[in-house]
């Protein structure tokens, strides 16, 4: 009990450092508590919702007809009373008033009867949506009625066929979370699809079938007997609990990006809390000396130290639990717009509890070296005042190389993929190895540079004194700003390239569904000649003879083999292609059939000329030979294709063209008209409209980010105050000389103040110099842009980042500056 008391008592004589120290904890702790309980809560509302989600037990997914021999396994399991079928085809198309006054882009959505098995279709009027949707209507969202003047009665084209409009959708349960929602949803009854004429061959729909089994028990069963019966591996077959449906494939990738933001704020928590704690046992030096010289062990003073950390942590712990909690909530209503309406959300305590106790193993290792360190520490440098020995390298190095493999096991634990795991781990080891050989540079030539200026001086010396953490500071901030500078650089290229500077040669209207047979009336109706690209639907089954894992290649987090891909056919290259492998697009010796591919397809798995690749076109096998690879220029909103075919090989295909214009402005609307009056079937994208989006996309996620990326900051805050109550009492040594010697307030202030405007210079330009970097890497190398260094952005940065610093070490040294030089000599006196 006694020795609680003491452990409590030194708690308050320092109660600025165990301040400093239960704020690193808690920073910690938030973030482990918000994102693991986050993550878990969300979990398990999405798999108490899952059948609503999916609006069945089964669903069946293709986006070519459905195998003759699957169709008549599910026939037979209805016929039998087994399941309860509804099939459903989603595609787009333009809608339009029959006065042809207005037309829009938008999202069909072809529904049998009993659709929707689990949940509701909200209407507008409240009625059940089985009784309104009937041949011959439409139910449509109100953006629809805004955009077009309509009202619920009016007519509606749709393709071929002319249709009511009934109601208005305010919410379906199965609907997909589209982030670039081109237009608003419709509503059709199945009947009415033949008459629409959208389901010409080459047209890319999505077709669905949703099935109800009425053994619930026999979800799986019959889930397995469906897919012994299906031949295409490219028709998926998935039960509510197995099915990733677009709301869990954004919040997956979302919580993964959370969890890569919370990892790295946690190992800058964790700097935080060594970097307290160093300046806390630095503190303790006489009482630690005190202890040694009456007979205390090395064991004894780690022990009692220990029984401290466990003090300030638990209350730490609680700190950082109860704001988790709060911004788990937080996070909640962020994300409102993209979870599902209804989605109930509650406190995940195992997910709490999990975040504790690696809450408690950061503690524990950030601990280990200020701990280890003790042991340097002998009562006659204390007493005698003299410079500690220089402490051996090898415990830091092997201190390192534990945390380097502690958060990689983390890392793996939380993202299961070891490639990404080692790559992601050895980023954040790297841009902090960079930070502190930067960090280090910058402060040995700054040491050695010649000032005359005394102030300034004196503020480079101060640098560098005893227990000062300096480079720890520089090196969590440089690595913190790092971070946040980098988003908003790459949200500002962006934002420049596909937003603000959109090219005048660029097109900016896309026209898909073209058949064959329309690009003579097409072209008449444009009043210009049109380049048309052909695209065939095909997937990739083989490379080489290794057949493609499709399921495998959909669970990773880039582009993959696993998707359709748009194939084309043309003797030449396009204006921003150039070959980087081969002589020419096509090689004259070669009689098989050959395809030209795409620098980007070599990140999704290695290939060279002379690679055979096994395309599957609706059902129909196709192998060609790699003949050329070619790469293209920052031209990223231009039409590419991955694969390009010679033009024998694939013009008999079944195929839609594609034609891309510039429009000049205001013209697009009444080109539309023109154009869907007469081909109904062609749909028309407008790229403003998909840019704006774009934009508010860039814009939320990038705010999110940013808000995270504070707590980092906060860490680099906590460790900058710490470093200053680290050296508190050379820093009052130091101002009361200047005083004695006849030096002002003002004087002291600039010195202390030019000492925190190195740091915030330093941190600030170091951080800049990697994140433009990283920034100019990203945007060149993986976006194919060209990149902006923005450089008033970058400088008003810097003045940021340097002002603040002031402003925090400033705060933290007001008590230093207003020592009076009598009363700090007379403790000195006494003490």
């Amino acid at each position: 009990m006694k020795h609680l008391t003491t452990i409590w008592r030194q708690a308050r004589r320092s109660s600025r450092q165990a301040l400093l120290f239960v704020l690193c904890v808690a920073l910690a702790l938030t973030t482990l508590t918000a994102f693991s309980g986050f993550a878990r809560s969300i979990a398990l509302a999405l798999a108490k919702d899952a059948r609503n989600l999916h609006a069945a037990d089964i669903v069946v997914r293709s986006y070519a007809p459905v195998a003759p021999a699957l169709t008549q396994a599910i026939d037979r399991l209805a016929a039998q009373g087994a399941v309860q079928v509804a099939r459903i085809y989603e595609l787009s198309s333009v809608v339009r008033a029959t006065d042809e006054s207005a037309s829009l882009f938008s999202r069909l959505k072809v529904v049998e009867p009993g659709y929707p098995f689990y949940g509701q279709v909200s209407l507008a009027s409240g009625r059940p949506f089985g009784q309104v949707l009937a041949p011959g209507t439409a139910i449509v969202e109100q953006t629809l009625l805004d955009r077009t003047g309509l009202r619920v009665g009016d007519a509606l084209k749709v393709g071929y066929t002319t249709l009511t409009i009934v109601d208005g959708v305010i919410a379906e349960p199965d609907r997909p979370l589209e982030l670039f929602a081109f237009g608003p949803r419709v509503f059709i009854h199945a009947a009415d699809l033949k008459a629409m004429g959208l389901m010409a061959t080459g047209s890319r729909i999505r077709r669905l079938v949703l099935l109800k089994v009425s053994v619930p028990t026999q979800v799986d069963a019959v889930a397995a007997t469906l897919k012994q019966a299906n031949p295409d591996d490219t028709t998926r077959i998935d039960t509510y609990l197995t099915a990733r449906s677009a709301v869990k494939r954004f919040l997956d990738n979302f919580l993964f990006f959370l969890k890569l933001v919370g990892l790295f704020i946690l190992i800058v928590a964790g700097l935080g809390i060594q970097s307290t704690l160093t300046a806390l046992f630095n503190e303790k030096r006489t009482t630690i000396a005190v202890m040694k010289a009456v007979g205390a062990g090395g064991r004894f003073i780690t022990v009692h130290f220990l029984l401290l950390i466990a003090l300030l942590g638990a209350v730490g712990s609680g700190l950082g639990m109860a704001s988790g909690v709060a911004v788990q909530f937080g996070l909640a209503g962020i994300l409102a717009p993209f979870l599902p309406e209804g989605l109930q959300l509650s406190i995940a305590w195992r997910g709490i509890a999990e975040a504790v106790g690696l809450g408690a193993a950061v503690v524990i290792l950030f601990s280990l070296l200020p701990l280890y360190r003790l042991k340097a520490l002998r009562p006659v440098q204390i007493f005698n005042r003299q410079r500690q020995e220089a402490a051996s390298r090898w415990p830091g190095i092997l201190f390192g190389l534990v945390t380097f493999c502690f958060f990689l096991v983390l890392v793996l634990w939380h993202m299961r993929d070891i490639r990404f795991g080692i790559t992601f781990v050895g980023a954040i080891a790297a841009m902090i190895l960079a930070a502190a050989g930067l960090a280090q540079l910058a402060l040995g030539t700054i040491r050695r540079l010649p000032i005359r200026h005394l102030a300034l001086r004196q503020a480079v010396r101060g640098l560098f004194r005893r227990g000062n953490a300096t480079r720890a500071v520089l090196i969590t901030l440089t690595v913190s700003l790092t971070v946040i500078f980098g988003d908003l650089l790459i949200e500002r290229n962006l934002n420049a390239t596909f937003v603000r500077s959109f090219p005048d040669d660029m097109p900016d209207a896309y026209f898909i569904d073209i058949q064959r047979g329309q690009t003579e009336a097409f072209v008449s109706l444009v009043g210009r000649s049109v380049a048309f690209y052909p695209i065939v639907r095909a997937r990739v089954m083989a490379i080489n003879g290794a057949v493609i894992d499709h399921g495998r290649e959909s669970r990773q987090r880039r582009d993959n083999l696993a998707r359709v891909f748009n194939l084309t056919y043309r003797e030449t290259l396009l204006d921003d292609e150039t070959l980087i492998q081969g002589d020419s697009l096509f090689r004259s010796d070669w009689d098989e059939p050959q395809v030209s591919v795409m620098d980007t397809v070599l990140d999704m798995r290695p290939m060279r000329i002379g690679d055979r690749i096994r395309f599957s076109i609706q059902g129909v096998p196709l192998t060609a030979r790699i003949a050329s690879i070619r790469t293209r220029g920052n031209r990223a909103l231009s039409p590419f294709f991955y694969f390009v075919f010679p033009t024998a090989v694939l013009e008999k295909a079944p195929q839609t063209l594609f034609a891309a214009l510039k429009v000049p402005t205001g013209e697009l609307g009444r080109l539309q008209n023109r154009i869907v009056a007469r081909l109904p079937n062609i749909s028309v994208i407008d790229m403003s409209q998909t840019l704006g989006t774009l934009a508010r996309l860039m814009s939320r996620l990038a705010r999110i980010l940013r808000l995270f990326s504070l707590f980092s900051i906060a860490a680099g805050i906590l460790i900058l105050i710490s470093a200053v109550f680290a050296t508190r009492n050379e820093r009052m040594l130091e101002s009361v000389y200047y005083k004695i010697l006849g030096a002002g307030q003002r004087f002291v202030l600039s010195v202390f103040a030019l000492e925190n405007l190195i740091i915030g210079l330093l941190g600030g330009s170091l951080a800049l110099c990697m994140a433009q970097a990283g920034a100019w890497w990203i945007c060149v190398e993986k976006f194919d842009i060209a990149y902006r260094p923005f450089v008033p952005l970058s400088l008003a940065l810097i003045a940021v980042t340097t002002l603040l610093t002031i402003a925090v070490g400033l705060f933290a040294s007001r008590s230093i500056m207003a020592k009076k030089p009598v009363v700090f000599l007379r403790e000195q006196q006494n003490g």
